[in-house]
């Protein structure tokens, strides 16, 4: 599903309206019913429950005064709160507003005068919609705007936001002077970008898209190279388990990882790499802890290699590593080695030895800081998946600080100067292949904030590309089931006390999710 600015949404809708001929009050009216149709679904039925409707004077107004005389036909007890005098609502936003008085009575509108007035209204309700602003905001939010929107956060009521929170620039997802704070934001026609960005991400709530009736013809005319990953998606990206299978059809992965005091990360990405899917995997790790990670793997394979005094991946284990490489379908490098000297010169001689589909992460990544032109030498396109700091090392003159600023930016100019995919782990992953194109994905939580989960995301993508599936289907997938793992095991267990194995329990009940819905 693409993602769109504002000006772009901005321009399907009078596409919408001059080509395809669609009024823009059916337009509202659709958005209306989507809305009240989510808040139903994330709410339940609203008869008899007091639900206020801050409104602006333009479509976002529009579309809230649909919600209004939708709700009030429910039987919901509906007031509107209305900032701008009547004559300076918009065109459409004036004509549903008529609707509304006619249907509902003038005495369920009140304009906003002051936040001591407003205050009981807001107190007094169980739900409150924010349709104050929308994709056209540029400048920061003042007066009676951000007056309303200091009511709104302060009251703890469920906030649903019309297209996206009031005071979130479309684009960056900045606030512009104050912004609300969603519960659920109920986007329209297309995902806005800003929702997915910047403080976006923790203004917005859950989100839900509405299709208000676009029609494709016009979607179609959009050169958009930003994407928004969906379930629909996934599902086309996994590999079919025909009944004839075996252990062999599903791939053999290799994972190069571990050293002393590390062989958890190593453990988690082979366990990930398994409930993935994966028919087989070994690990090749230095050999005074093979035993160690042996201990914590029943499943998966070892192959125990030369060792530095450090107990890391020696270089003179070179041509082993090389054998193993040339017997697996697919290759993970980096959780857990290390940055002894010696692991690094390994690492950095693997490169142009990677003519299988691959994944490098961690170690593998500060290996390279300082060299990635190495990465141009790899015969097969790799996967790479940094966290900001890992990339910003990787990147000339570039921090931690730069890349987050502008992760879309940074994740697309890396994949393509170096020819590589990319993994920007983070708040709302981002994926980047070579010809510019972008995926973000929108599941996920803090709760996996913790160590090792950046080492199940790997076990799980080389897990599907030793399953054949092709290095950008099988980024995305991995990264969309990795955080819908996720989100099962915050469901279950809360946010603050998940650790990284957690995750790796709920990847068949992800997969079983998207396979079946």
């Amino acid at each position: 599903m693409n993602i769109v600015t504002g000006a772009e949404m901005q321009l399907l809708d009078r596409r919408t309206i001059t080509e395809a001929k669609i009024p823009s009050a059916t337009l509202m009216e659709r958005a209306g019913e989507g809305i009240v149709s989510q808040l139903e679904t994330q709410y339940g039925p609203m008869r008899g429950k007091t639900v206020t409707i801050l409104c602006g004077k333009g479509n976002n107004g529009g579309d809230g005064l649909v919600v209004a005389r939708l709700l009030h036909r429910q039987r919901a007890q509906v007031r509107v709160l209305l900032l701008p005098p009547v004559a300076d609502l918009s065109r459409d936003a004036a004509a549903m507003y008529r609707r509304f008085a006619k249907a509902a009575g003038n005495a369920k509108t009140i304009r906003f005068r002051s936040a001591k007035q407003v205050r009981p209204l807001l107190a007094s309700s169980d739900i409150l919609i924010d349709a104050l602003l929308g994709t056209g905001l540029a400048s920061e939010v003042t007066g009676a705007y951000r007056e309303a929107i200091e009511l709104i956060n302060k009251t703890g009521k469920p906030v649903i936001s019309v297209d996206l929170p009031s005071g979130i620039h479309a684009d960056t997802g900045a606030i512009l002077g104050q912004a609300v704070r969603a519960s659920l934001t109920v986007t329209l026609g297309l995902p806005k970008l800003g929702l997915y960005v910047g403080a976006g991400i923790d203004q917005s709530g859950i989100i839900r898209v509405v299709d208000i009736g676009i029609p494709q013809a016009c979607m179609d005319k959009l050169d958009r190279r930003t994407q928004l990953l969906t379930s629909d998606d996934i599902v086309t990206m996994l590999p079919e388990r025909w009944p004839s299978s075996h252990k062999g059809t599903f791939g053999h992965a290799g994972i190069i990882a571990g050293s002393v005091g590390k062989t958890g990360a190593a453990a988690l990405a082979a366990q990930a790499a398994l409930r993935v899917g994966a028919g087989l995997v070994t690990v090749a790790t230095p050999s005074s802890v093979n035993d160690v990670l042996e201990s914590k793997l029943l499943e998966a394979m070892t192959l125990p290699l030369p060792e530095t005094k450090a107990r890391t991946l020696a270089r003179s284990g070179l041509d082993r590593i090389l054998a193993f490489i040339q017997a697996r379908t697919a290759i993970a490098i980096g959780p857990g080695l290390s940055t002894h000297h010696e692991t690094v010169e390994l690492v950095q001689s693997l490169m142009k030895h990677l003519d299988r589909p691959s994944v490098l992460d961690a170690d593998a990544l500060n290996a390279l800081a300082g060299r990635a032109s190495l990465l141009t030498e790899c015969p097969t396109l790799p996967i790479l998946t940094p966290h900001p700091g890992e990339i910003a090392r990787l990147e000339v003159d570039a921090t931690a600080q730069s890349v987050n600023a502008d992760r879309i930016g940074t994740a697309r100019r890396f994949a393509r100067q170096r020819g590589v995919f990319v993994v920007l782990k983070g708040a709302r992953t981002v994926i980047a292949r070579p010809d510019g194109l972008v995926a973000i994905c929108p599941t996920g939580n803090p709760g996996m904030a913790t160590a090792g989960t950046g080492d199940v995301l790997t076990g799980m993508i080389v897990g599907l590309l030793a399953q054949g599936v092709p290095s950008w289907e099988a980024a995305c997938a991995a990264t969309y089931l990795h955080g819908s793992a996720g989100d099962l095991a915050a469901k279950q267990l809360g946010q603050a006390g998940m650790i990284a194995s957690d995750l790796i329990a709920q990847i068949p009940y992800a997969l079983q999710q998207i396979t079946t819905t």
